[in-house]
């Protein structure tokens, strides 16, 4: 039976403040689409939270990933059930006593804080079935939301957000080292463009430790200069980083990509071409 939106209507906004009361980072959505800017941006205040939602009463509530990953477990029924691959590992004690969900579709999300001494990284189909969402600018919607008019809801009984086993940790980092190749494709196409270099620095990174963040500045100002978006930019840059051998730090990261966003858009205000 769908759900009635104003039946939970008054309350979404109850909710994001208490998220945010909580030290949560609340970012409003449509279906799960975000509503406004926030990466790298500070986390809206009570006082934006009720009035953005006074504005837009039906908007969903999702929560950045910045201080928590989530194991985000799919079943669908023409793809991996996510949830038996969790029972192959033999471990299903690792997702116990912290905070959960059951996601609009019937998957299931489990929320985990962010080791300290350890980067946890973005992992699309960690397991088949099974993402690790963690990027510091990637978020999930959560309870009350509502998407094809089918509920999110908490299934834990504690509501506590514990630290991950250590075996969970240890799966998450075998996962997260990226297989040898088994293609080998030959040959060449010549004539490399600026922009061919641009597509193969994602894969390439970039480069040896003293010329990275100048590589950086070079990959990314030759993105925006071909008015690809801010945003996307950004997450272009992290995914060059990530495939670089000594990868700078998503903060160092996010300031440089900042501080080439504002030269450009100050490039262009004063008429650069």
């Amino acid at each position: 039976m769908p759900v009635l939106r104003g039946e939970i209507m008054e309350n979404l906004v109850n909710y994001a403040v208490s998220y945010a009361e909580r030290g949560f980072y609340v970012i409003p959505t449509v279906g799960k689409k975000p509503l406004k800017k926030f990466a790298g941006l500070p986390a809206m205040t009570l006082d934006e939270i009720k009035a953005f939602w006074s504005k837009h009463p039906y908007a969903n509530i999702a929560l950045k990933t910045d201080k928590f990953f989530v194991v985000d477990i799919d079943r669908h029924a023409d793809g991996a059930d996510g949830v038996e691959e969790i029972r192959k590992t033999g471990q299903t004690e690792w997702f116990k006593n912290t905070l959960a969900q059951r996601t609009a579709h019937n998957g299931f999300q489990y929320f985990f804080k962010k080791p300290t001494g350890m980067k946890i990284a973005q992992n699309i189909a960690f397991l088949p079935g099974v993402d690790i969402k963690a990027h510091v600018n990637n978020y999930v919607v959560v309870a009350p939301s509502v998407v094809d008019d089918k509920p999110y809801q908490w299934i834990s009984k504690t509501g506590i957000m514990r630290e991950p086993d250590q075996g969970l940790l240890d799966l998450i980092k075998e996962k997260s080292v990226r297989a040898a190749p088994q293609a080998n494709f030959t040959g060449s196409f010549g004539g490399k463009t600026q922009t061919t270099q641009l597509f193969e620095q994602i894969i390439t990174g970039l480069g040896e430790t003293g010329g990275r963040n100048n590589a950086l500045t070079v990959f990314v100002g030759g993105l925006l200069r071909r008015n690809v978006d801010p945003q996307i930019a950004y997450n272009l840059a992290l995914l060059a980083n990530e495939n670089t051998e000594h990868s700078l730090s998503e903060a160092e990261v996010e300031r440089t990509v900042q501080s080439i966003i504002t030269a450009e858009l100050r490039r262009r205000e004063e008429g650069g071409s």
